[in-house]
């Protein structure tokens, strides 16, 4: 079973992803993810993976339509940033992939660099969708605050189906603004570091013995061994969110893998997860989404 989330231009993305960044694995980690059935892959051009992406794919043995892959455009800030260059680096990634993406994100609302709005920076993509040159490529932001989110929205004509933000537990209270803009206007979370709480939290904190608790009652449930984990990107997928993730180690993408075909946590289960993560504040990315927009007054740890 392959879950899947309804994006708000009517198309079904993968609710689970590979996060194709790391360039010694871009290759064979990628494929074997596929192969397993993680139909999703997330590079950009800040990760230099996108023909590692595609080959993957075809070391997998799968067809273009039967992959879901997202790039993301970068940073700008050296360039003029016109409507050619854009065109142009867009191209370039196509080129790169071999096809058009499914879905292309502006990396961050900063990449259009000085003297231009992140606003103007969307707009030139919009224009490659309208010319054929993105056709029927989805658009998306990533790691966008609420002011940007709010900017954009004044003038968007194609509305954007993602925000790829770090999320997890630990952030969710500094999300509070960002979220709202996205029930708003029905945009959908790609979580970048959803297992942030127990790889990079010093402790794993106050979720740590609740996700341990889930993962024994699963395992003893299902006859499968169920980490803890497994229970948080079930946790991100059941909040709507799309859970973007990775590794190095054949066992680990197996077990992601295997995700996909467990039960769902109960929905008190869900909220005593929220409960305990809005306790605390931890976050692994600091680049942009605490930059004018102020993090909560809370401990790391409880």
């Amino acid at each position: 079973m392959v879950r899947t989330i309804t994006l708000n231009d009517g198309k079904k993305i993968p609710a689970l992803g590979w996060g194709n960044m790391h360039g010694e694995y871009a290759i064979k980690n990628c494929a074997e993810a596929l192969k397993l059935g993680i139909l999703h892959i997330d590079t950009a051009q800040a990760y230099k993976t996108e023909p590692e992406s595609t080959q993957s794919m075809n070391e997998a043995g799968l067809k273009r339509d039967q992959v879901w892959v997202t790039t993301k455009i970068s940073d700008f800030s050296k360039t003029k940033c016109t409507q050619e260059d854009v065109r142009r680096s867009v191209t370039e990634s196509i080129e790169r992939l071999g096809y058009i993406p499914d879905l292309i994100l502006l990396h961050n609302p900063f990449l259009a660099g000085a003297g231009k709005s992140v606003t103007e920076f969307y707009g030139y993509v919009e224009e490659l969708v309208k010319d054929g040159t993105l056709k029927g490529c989805s658009l998306g932001l990533s790691n966008f605050r609420p002011q940007d989110i709010e900017e954009l929205m004044k003038v968007a004509t194609i509305k954007p189906v993602v925000n790829q933000i770090e999320y997890h537990p630990y952030v969710l209270t500094h999300l509070d603004a960002v979220m709202k803009l996205h029930e708003q206007h029905n945009i959908v979370v790609q979580s970048y570091g959803p297992l942030t709480p127990l790889v990079r939290h010093p402790t794993g904190g106050p979720i740590k013995p609740i996700l341990t608790r889930i993962a024994e009652r699963m395992s003893k449930e299902t006859g499968k061994h169920v980490d803890e984990a497994a229970v948080l990107l079930l946790w991100t997928m059941q909040k709507g969110a799309v859970a973007l993730t990775s590794s190095s180690k054949d066992e680990r993408i197996k077990a992601f893998a295997e995700t996909e075909n467990l039960p769902d946590l109960s929905k008190d289960e869900i909220d005593e997860i929220e409960s305990a993560g809005r306790k605390v504040y931890f976050r692994h990315y600091k680049n942009h989404l605490t930059r004018d927009h102020p993090p909560p007054d809370l401990p790391q740890d409880v």
